[in-house]
Formats: C-alpha cells, sequence, structure tokens
C-alpha cells in the first residue's frame, strides 16, 4: 500500500514529479544525484492548511533549524508570521528576507558573547536559556548602548508523552526550570532588560492530538502562573510546537483541526483575556516543510548476499542521517521510498537500500518491497524536507556535499 506522502506527488510516463518536473530531468539539472528537492506550490499549501485550522489570532513561527535553505526561508517569509533561530548563520539567512528582524526570534543553549551581539544590534529578540546568559546579555547591551528584547525559555514542571524528542521537564540544558522564573525576573527588571514574555516548549514529534491538548492547556496555565506578579504587560507567548508527520507506514496523521479548535478555546477564554497585549506564537518546522521535500540518489550496484538483495546508491546517512534510523529512533523503521522512475512498474521484489558509506549503519530502507530496479535507477526518500542535509554528517567519508533546489 503506498504511503499517502507518496500519493501526493505526481508523475508522469512513469517518472515521479516534483513542483511539475520529472526528477530525471531535475537530476540532469542538478547536475549530479544524490539532490534534495523541494515543492514550492506544495510549501504554499502546507501553510494554508495551517493557517485554517489554527486561530486567526495565532502567529505563526517558522523554526528555521527544520531547513535553512535560503530559497525555501525566502519563499516563507512571505507567509508566515515570524522566524525563530538557532546561530548566528540561521539569523543572517533570515535577515536577508522581508521578515522584519523584530518579529524574529534567537533561541538555544551555547550562544556566544558575538552571536547575542549580533541578535542585540540587528534588533532580533533573545530568547534567554539562563540566568547566566540574561547577565551576559545585560552586560552587552550596556556596553552597545542598546536595550536588547528579550524572553525567557521556560523548562515547565511536566512533560509530553509521545513526542519524539522531550525538551521539557525535569533537568533540561534548554531553558530555566519554571520554578526559578520569579526570581529572575526580578534580576531583568534591575538590568533594564526589555522583557516581552514567555517561550515554553516541551517536545517534537508528536502526532497525539490529545496529548498535544493537554500539553498546550499546562503550558497556558504556566503562563498565568508565571506571569503573577509582573510589573509589566506580557507582550509574546511562545507555546511551540511538536506537530509530527507521519513517517511510517502504522502512523496515522495528526488531527490538525482538533488542536486548532482546542488552541482557538484556550485563546478565548484564557489567554487573550488574561494577557491582551500578548502576541501568541506557533512554532513550526519539520510540520511546515518535512513532507514538502524528497531526496534522490541513483542505483549504482545491485549485488545478491546469501539471499538478501541490496541496491546500493550515491547518497546515504553522510545526506540523511534521520532516515537511516540514527537520528533519534529507539527501533528502526523505514521512511516512504520509492523507485522514482519505475512508478507504474508493477514487476516487484524485496530488497534493501543501502548507501555508498564504509559503515553497516548506513541504512536507508530495509527488505522493502519496490518496483524491480537496476543500476541507474532512482532511488526516492519522502518526508524529506525537514532535519535533512543540515542535520546530518556531510564530512563523513568525504563526499560532497549534495544539491538543494526550490521547484
Amino acid at each position: 500500500m503506498m504511503h499517502p506522502t507518496i500519493r501526493s506527488f505526481g508523475s508522469k510516463d512513469g517518472c515521479l514529479t516534483i513542483g511539475g518536473k520529472r526528477i530525471d530531468r531535475l537530476a540532469a539539472r542538478a547536475g549530479s544525484t544524490p539532490y534534495f528537492a523541494y515543492d514550492r506550490d506544495h510549501l504554499s499549501g502546507r501553510i494554508d492548511l495551517i493557517r485554517r485550522a489554527l486561530p486567526a489570532g495565532i502567529h505563526l513561527s517558522y523554526a528555521v533549524k527544520a531547513n535553512p535553505m535560503p530559497a525555501v526561508v525566502q519563499h516563507l517569509s512571505k507567509l508566515v508570521d515570524g522566524f525563530d533561530v538557532a546561530s548566528a548563520l540561521e539569523m543572517n539567512i533570515v535577515l536577508d528576507t522581508v521578515m522584519p528582524a523584530s518579529h524574529t526570534s534567537f533561541a538555544g543553549p551555547g550562544k556566544t558573547d558575538a552571536e547575542l551581539a549580533r541578535a542585540i544590534a540587528a534588533g532580533v529578540m533573545i530568547e534567554l536559556e539562563s540566568s547566566n546568559e540574561a547577565r551576559r546579555v545585560a552586560r552587552i547591551g550596556d556596553r552597545m548602548g542598546e536595550r536588547p528584547r528579550v524572553a525567557l525559555r521556560v523548562n515547565p514542571d511536566f512533560q509530553i508523552k509521545g513526542s519524539g524528542m522531550r525538551m521539557g521537564g525535569g533537568p533540561q540544558q534548554f531553558g530555566m526550570d519554571a520554578e526559578l522564573v520569579p526570581e529572575a525576573l526580578k534580576a531583568f527588571e534591575a538590568a533594564d532588560l526589555d522583557f516581552h514574555g514567555f517561550h515554553i516548549f516541551a517536545g517534537s514529534q508528536n502526532l497525539h492530538a490529545e496529548i498535544l491538548c493537554e500539553a498546550q492547556g499546562k503550558i497556558a496555565e504556566l503562563f498565568l502562573k508565571l506571569a503573577d506578579g509582573l510589573s509589566q504587560p506580557v507582550r509574546y507567548l511562545n507555546m511551540g510546537g511538536g506537530f509530527g508527520i507521519p513517517y511510517f507506514d502504522k502512523d496515522e496523521p495528526l488531527d490538525l483541526a482538533r488542536v486548532g479548535d482546542n488552541l482557538d478555546h484556550l485563546v478565548k477564554t484564557r489567554l487573550g483575556p488574561n494577557f491582551p497585549e500578548a502576541r501568541v506564537a506557533i512554532e513550526l518546522g519539520r510540520y511546515i516543510v518535512g513532507e514538502c521535500g524528497i531526496y534522490v540518489a541513483r542505483v549504482v550496484d545491485k549485488k545478491v548476499s546469501r539471499g538478501r538483495t541490496y541496491l546500493v546508491v550515491d547518497g546515504g546517512l553522510h545526506h540523511q542521517l534521520a532516515a537511516s534510523g540514527n537520528f533519534g529512533q529507539v527501533i528502526r523503521r523505514n521512511y516512504p521510498v520509492a523507485i522514482g522512475n519505475r512508478m507504474d512498474d508493477e514487476d516487484r521484489e524485496i530488497v534493501s537500500i543501502v548507501g555508498c558509506l564504509c559503515t553497516p549503519l548506513d541504512l536507508l530502507a530495509d527488505q522493502v518491497e519496490l518496483p524491480r530496479a537496476d543500476v541507474g535507477d532512482l532511488v526516492v526518500l519522502f518526508q524529506a524536507g525537514a532535519y535533512g542535509l543540515t542535520a546530518s554528517p556531510t564530512a563523513f567519508l568525504g563526499h560532497p556535499a549534495p544539491p538543494e533546489m526550490l521547484v
């Protein structure tokens, strides 16, 4: 049975298309395989889908770390309300777009003084991860004669079940423990930081609407608790994201409508009445771009080893670490995969698809039924729009970086 994401792409004469272009023609355009391709119209449609589901007052922010390709970020700059960056390079990419710097937030542990100074100079809001970082920001701002715009990232006192990565609850390198926030806020006022509000991001890649709704309710209540006693209005509330996409055969897509209805209720009953000046943000990365991209590699060898057939391709985990199962999977499962130039072929076989690296970890698909392929055919990995190239060990074994294109 074909994965729904594969069905969302077209084909022409048995060859997969993306952005209306055949993948074999895109290989010629790229000059080589492997390559990444992202669908411009698919991206725009994804934003439209999210907008229709979320309350009108919600600000939609794109987490650039999911896919920082400049053309993708430029395209999204006209469609989303803000960006979240996690490095100076990502910040530079965003500052080259039409998005106002004031709609960009800079999060993540371990920001250097040089990065903080660049953010302050640009007018980017810094999401503080610790009291020490707050003191450094105040010192840098004082030296520059600027009043830094800041928010506080909070490590909540609860965990979210069902997330691919838990980033809140218990000890964390992310954010300040919720119980330490009241004293920290007093220090912010004394340091004359331009405090805007709070950011709580508790987990990623969650497909369970009921869990996300429960978490958002807890986040809203924690916002109310944290703001109690503040001498200034809260202007920014980032509820994080964590919306998941279906990678594997048994995954059910997230019920986005249910999540949107819950957010609408929270905004109307809790956040809106208590924070009338606040910009309430949802921060999404994978959910925006993940299903809009493909990774294409060419078969360079086919072999049989003790009864098992292998397709060896010119790509691998150095470009697609997540698809190899080495980026957070506890039990390795296959991403959606196809022989992109044989979409209509009915003669099928069971194969494993491996990359060109000298390690048994370089496994892109294990024992999957696909159209019978041979040397020169094109293997396509789907759900490749997020955490692909820049989340992979591209320098491993010295193979060249693959081209990326937005089509």
